[in-house]
């Protein structure tokens, strides 16, 4: 399998390319503020076909690319439709403006064809699986994609804003909520196996295991110290 993810925009907000292989079909995870080219690039490099786009979250640094790169290569996106109108919306999604001349290099709005995902489906897309878990607390619409194991590959986790390595999403703009976030991170998590590899929205991979042991949010839940400090990421 092949993950080729870059950090893009404004924000440094995580977009994947995954396909089987070079020169194969792929999947486009999150393609955020000025995420057009990069995609472009690594397209190229890997001779990759693009087949859908699939979306954690509706907040804009995860989204703001979706409908160029929708329409550069003809296809479909996935997202919650409890995030959908962040698409369009995206200043109330975060609870504040911002800025007008960040905003002259967006384009809000839906993509032509924009589907709906459901808690507990799975998406075959490019020859591969993506289980999908609702995983509100970032937002209400928050969602995380797994793929299973592999022969010689552990499980890989894309979970968005929920986990990142050593933290978690904050949870104090619109939508946001703390309980909700632990109780997607103890539901959805903390059930993984140690080996799964966590591909987040910010920062660098991880694994479950590790976060199980250092993370001071999933470690009390997994029966760790307590008393976890306000979360560090201050990103939308």
């Amino acid at each position: 399998m092949l993950v080729a993810g870059f950090p893009a925009g404004a924000w440094g907000t995580n977009c994947y390319l995954v396909a089987p292989g070079p020169g194969e079909e792929c999947v486009i995870i999150d393609p955020g503020h000025r995420a057009a080219e990069g995609v472009a690039e690594t397209v190229a490099r890997h001779r990759l076909k693009p087949v859908a786009v699939i979306l954690t979250h509706g907040h804009i640094d995860h989204v703001a690319s979706v409908v160029p790169v929708c329409g550069a290569h003809d296809v479909p996106a996935w997202i919650h439709p409890r995030d959908r109108y962040m698409l369009s919306d995206p200043e109330k999604a975060l609870g504040r403006a911002i800025g007008a001349p960040l905003m002259g290099e967006l384009t809000v709005g839906e993509p032509d064809d924009l589907r709906e995902l459901t808690d507990g489906g799975v998406l075959e897309l490019a020859g591969m699986e993506f289980s999908v878990a609702h995983a509100p607390g970032h937002t209400k619409g928050s969602v995380t994609y797994r793929m299973p194991e592999g022969p010689e590959l552990p499980p890989v986790f894309f979970s968005g804003d929920l986990l990142f390595a050593g933290s978690i999403g904050r949870t104090d703009l619109p939508g946001g909520d703390h309980d909700e976030m632990m109780d997607s991170l103890a539901r959805v998590c903390l059930p993984l196996a140690d080996e799964t590899v966590v591909l987040s929205g910010h920062g660098p991979q991880t694994t479950i295991g590790r976060e199980r042991v250092g993370n001071p949010y999933l470690g009390p839940l997994a029966g760790g110290a307590a008393g976890a400090p306000a979360p560090s990421r201050r990103l939308p």
